[in-house]
């Protein structure tokens, strides 16, 4: 990130300095915005990894669920 220095027609000149801070705020809140679209696009993405991770793990525990069911009811029918 570069800063913009303080120019001599800026220091003599209030208007010029207004002037060219109107123009740094822009361009900073223009950078803003766009860091903020982005942390949304990141955060939005971590949310869905978030839901499908949860699918996943449900499914996983569903799966082994009954995994072991079968398993406790072969036993039980091969002992009676």
């Amino acid at each position: 990130m570069s800063t913009s220095p303080t120019t001599a027609l800026e220091k003599t000149s209030l208007e010029a300095h207004v002037d060219l801070c109107a123009l740094r705020y822009g361009q900073l809140d223009q950078r803003l915005t766009s860091l903020e679209e982005k942390v949304d696009s990141v955060h939005k993405d971590i949310v869905d990894g978030q839901k499908s991770l949860s699918k996943v793990i449900i499914g996983t525990a569903g799966t082994i669920i009954a995994g072991v069911l079968s398993i406790v009811v072969t036993i039980l029918l091969k002992m009676g």
